[in-house]
């Protein structure tokens, strides 16, 4: 599917169903109330090109939205039921912070969590039935990949308060298959399956299971589905996509990234050759009004350490800033740091642990998803 940058609108797009990629480099539902957000990546490049400069980016870049149906061989999919309903101006919310959460986590043999300051200690994670996500994203594919959209794709849910991310495993390309296509199958059968949940009880596993099954485009991809049910934020990551949260400054909570080996990372199939649902790490813990979640595919989390996210994320709330924008600044900087040769990133870090000479960032497909947890009854 190719994005189109000449459509663009300053709204949200509510929708029946959505679009919304990437891999190693070795080797039905109609339903007119979900609002889905995707940011046209022109906006998010032109970001990019603010920072490159060194040009100030501080303008109400709130992101130029547009929804871009999947198509095959030139046709819509009928049966995930897309099309435009209405759309409607959306605007910043600001929030205040809050403590960080007790976590449980599945089929994970590493966990990054830091306590925040004592003033954020005395104050109370809370269930997440008084709280909601207020969502925003940015795209931006590989530059040689532009014209085919890339492979990532991504979803935004804002009634059913929940967000998801996945990585078409490039290596197809090898064999002629765009790997894009099965990722933006994957994440329109999660929609799909995320409207059949139980309204404040989503499960990302039982979603994610369910488009799994529904898939049946050639390729593989990674998978990262976030909810805010009335328990908190319930999560799945399979592979090396995956999502923090941050808390006044500090990151709280980090999903594993799963790989088999070096940049060979653990991915859904059709067929039997790929990992399955069930492989992937379940988390599960209380949020607070003002934490701020960030999912994104490995072209984020291989370019941008956690320290840097969180730099931009403190700024972004207290200059005000839209989820929207917080998300075009640190894709911005995660593309920055992939063209940069000499800097020492998580993925040259990685490369080198394993044995190979390796410097600067990975030039890769990029899709950050921001969303601040806001009390449900703020305006």
């Amino acid at each position: 599917m190719a994005i189109s940058s000449s459509i663009a609108l300053l709204a949200d797009c509510s929708v029946n169903s959505i679009t919304s990629r990437q891999g190693h480099l070795l080797r039905k539902t109609s339903n007119a109330d979900t609002t889905y957000r995707i940011i046209c990546f022109d906006s998010c490049r032109k970001a990019c090109m603010k920072l490159k400069n060194k040009e100030p980016s501080n303008s109400s870049l709130y992101g130029l939205l547009s929804y871009h149906v999947i198509k095959r061989s030139g046709n819509s999919y009928p049966a995930l039921g897309f099309g435009m309903r209405s759309f409607h101006i959306s605007a910043p919310t600001l929030f205040s912070a809050g403590t960080a959460p007790d976590v449980s986590v599945e089929n994970s043999d590493r966990l990054e969590q830091t306590t925040s300051s004592a003033d954020s200690s005395e104050k109370k994670a809370t269930a997440g039935r008084s709280l909601k996500l207020n969502s925003g994203s940015c795209y931006l594919p590989h530059p040689d990949k532009e014209e085919t959209g890339g492979e990532d794709a991504h979803f935004i849910c804002s009634d059913e308060q929940a967000i998801g991310v996945a990585d078409g495993v490039g290596g197809w390309a090898d064999l002629g298959v765009n790997a894009g296509l099965y990722a933006r199958e994957l994440m329109s059968h999660s929609v799909a399956a995320i409207h059949d949940e139980p309204k404040g009880s989503i499960d990302p596993s039982r979603v994610l299971e369910k488009a799994y099954s529904s898939t049946k485009a050639r390729g593989s991809s990674t998978a990262c589905i976030i909810a805010l049910t009335e328990q908190g934020v319930h999560a799945i990551n399979l592979g090396d996509s995956g999502f923090m949260v941050t808390r006044e400054g500090c990151t709280i909570f980090r999903s594993t990234a799963q790989q088999h080996d070096f940049n060979f990372t653990y991915q859904l199939e059709n067929g039997s050759d790929g990992d399955l649902p069930s492989s992937g790490e379940v988390s599960t813990f209380p949020v607070a009004a003002g934490d701020v979640i960030v999912a994104g595919t490995d072209g984020l989390f291989d370019n941008l350490y956690n320290n840097d996210i969180t730099s931009v994320v403190v700024h972004a709330v207290r200059a005000g800033l839209a989820p929207q924008v917080t998300a075009q600044k640190i894709a911005a900087l995660a593309r920055q740091r992939a063209e940069d040769k000499n800097r020492q990133t998580p993925f040259s870090t990685a490369a080198q642990e394993a044995g190979f000479r390796y410097h600067g960032g990975k030039l890769d497909d990029i899709t950050v998803v921001v969303s601040y947890i806001t009390n449900a009854d703020a305006a």
